[in-house]
């Protein structure tokens, strides 16, 4: 089961993952985008961890308060989306101490489809919300811990594979249009690394 415990394990990883990486989603961001991919994760998972000591033992009410933390730290619409995806986790989870693994598919999807609502967006269009969306299918059926680390890691990684040579068409790396295909989007990118950490898989 996923509980407290697990939550804060997945909290450290994606922090240092995050500290990490800082330099790597910066220039992904800068290539596509305004470049403060990499400062908008780690102060978001800096104000996270800042708040972990305290997080209660029930999960929804936890998430709500990762959420809040991360919104609070950054204004960015990669950070709004975040929380927002975790937002809508939370208030599934809410009232439980404790989260079957095989729940996250279905979670995963959860998350996907209240950032598509919030963005305003649809699949296809090279965000992370693809990302999401290959965890989701990935991890479809899947509750055995290490299956299922594995199953969104090569999801996330295969999405970003699938998308690579085609051209952005949604936020502001649309306005590279053309000039984006080649290139990793720095959303699908950061979410790679995400799910990594929280698999594992650094």
């Amino acid at each position: 089961m996923i509980g407290k415990a697990e939550l804060l394990a997945g909290i450290d990883r994606l922090a240092a993952a995050m500290e990490r990486d800082f330099e790597e989603l910066n220039q992904a961001d800068g290539a596509l985008g305004d470049g403060d991919l990499g400062v908008t994760m780690t102060r978001g998972m800096r104000a996270i961890k800042e708040k972990a000591a305290d997080l209660p033992d029930d999960l929804g009410m936890a998430l709500l308060a990762c959420a809040q933390a991360f919104t609070k730290s950054s204004g960015s619409s990669y950070g709004t989306l975040m929380a927002t995806g975790l937002m809508a986790i939370a208030k599934d989870v809410k009232g439980k101490d404790s989260v079957d693994p095989g729940e996250t598919s279905r979670l995963a999807a959860l998350a996907r489809d209240a950032m598509m609502a919030r963005g305003k967006a649809e699949l296809g269009g090279k965000t992370v919300l693809d990302s999401l969306d290959a965890v989701a299918k990935a991890t479809e059926g899947q509750s055995d811990p290490d299956r299922l680390a594995d199953a969104a890691v090569q999801g996330a990684e295969r999405a970003m594979d699938d998308f690579r040579d085609k051209p952005a068409t949604v936020g502001r790396a649309r306005i590279f249009a053309e000039k984006s295909k080649g290139m990793d989007d720095p959303g699908m990118l950061a979410m790679t690394r995400i799910v990594k950490a929280l698999a594992g898989r650094n």
